[in-house]
């Protein structure tokens, strides 16, 4: 067992939210909840994936608008927001409105591409202008140029008894220091390196052979994008990068609870065998075990090796009552013997 090259400093974890279509209150007001137990537990961070047309969280940002108010401490994140159904003007006046509200917690996470099923949606979502949406990274350069407080509009100046602004109000200061992009491939990392961001790398990569070989080794493929984002980063060794494996500790976990994890891993391990679909995207293994177990599996995990954060990613389909156990396990167990220790 070899230990890793950065200590573990910042503890989160991420959720989908997931809710019944036909009754969503108790299940968003369940994701308030983890996040306020995440709290508690003293996370540093909690993150909402974005899930459109899904019953998961379809707006991560007025989910954590709630939990600004229901917190006071912990660090809230999108992991990630695709920007390819957002208006970047539109977002950044409700990122920054969260993070006034948060007193400076929030995180955006971000990616770019053509939104899921876009033909299927583009007549409701771009009625007019489906054609001519631009799904680059010039859509991310819009969002940091309006969250940094540079101008939006060429008017500013009193009209009547309003007065307008030329930049995004209200102004959050440091929010677009705090901006993450959600990368499986080299490209998307070397881009988003390059411009300065943070980096969220997830239980999923993109096998490119002509760069880093045989693409089937998931944790090799992960070590080398984060190796070649800290190269090309203005911060270089000291940027920023979050880890998110799927971990499920079982140390305080009931007998049904336990088989019931290993199941749900043991039907998504075919999937990380090799490369899937015509993108090769590798999935990572769920880790699954006592937490001695999840951290001899970490301490040899070359990706994991080259990170000092991680947002471990909660299973989609659990209960709440496993959610708790979870992440209760996670912040007393398994993360001490990581060497993370809680602020509170």
């Amino acid at each position: 067992m070899s230990a890793p090259d950065r200590p573990l400093k910042k503890l989160g974890f991420l959720t989908i939210g997931l809710f019944d279509e036909h009754d969503p209150g108790p299940g968003h007001e369940s994701t308030l909840q983890v996040i306020e137990l995440g709290e508690q537990l003293g996370f540093d961070s909690a993150w909402l994936r974005h899930r459109h047309l899904q019953h998961g969280i379809s707006s991560p940002v007025a989910v954590l608008a709630a939990a600004t108010q229901r917190t006071s401490r912990i660090e809230l994140g999108t992991a990630v927001t695709p920007l390819g159904l957002e208006n970047p003007f539109r977002l950044a006046e409700d990122l920054s409105t969260v993070d006034v509200l948060s007193g400076g917690r929030l995180n955006p996470g971000v990616s770019v591409g053509p939104p899921t099923h876009y033909d299927d949606i583009k007549a409701h979502l771009y009625p007019d202008t489906a054609d001519a949406e631009d799904f680059s990274y010039a859509r991310v350069d819009r969002l940091l140029h309006a969250l940094r407080g540079e101008r939006v509009s060429t008017f500013e100046g009193t009209q009547g008894i309003e007065t307008f602004s030329a930049r995004i109000q209200p102004h959050a200061r440091g929010l677009a220091d705090r901006v993450w992009y959600g990368g499986a491939g080299f490209a998307s990392v070397e881009w988003a390196a390059r411009s300065g961001l943070n980096l969220l790398t997830s239980s999923v990569v993109r096998a490119e052979d002509d760069l880093v070989g045989d693409g089937d080794d998931f944790a090799r493929i992960q070590r080398a994008q984060i190796d070649r984002f800290r190269e090309l980063h203005p911060l270089g060794g000291a940027a920023r990068v979050s880890q998110g494996l799927v971990v499920v500790p079982t140390d305080s976990a009931t007998p049904e609870q336990a088989a019931r994890y290993e199941a749900y891993a043991a039907s998504r391990l075919d999937r990380t065998r090799e490369p899937q679909g015509p993108g090769r995207l590798m999935f990572a293994p769920d880790l699954v075990g006592t937490s001695s177990q999840i951290a001899d599996r970490l301490w040899e995990h070359a990706g994991f090796q080259a990170v000092d954060e991680v947002a471990f990613a909660l299973p989609f389909t659990f209960e709440h009552a496993d959610y708790v156990q979870i992440l209760t396990d996670i912040a007393t167990v398994l993360a001490p013997l990581l060497g993370w220790r809680s602020a509170v």
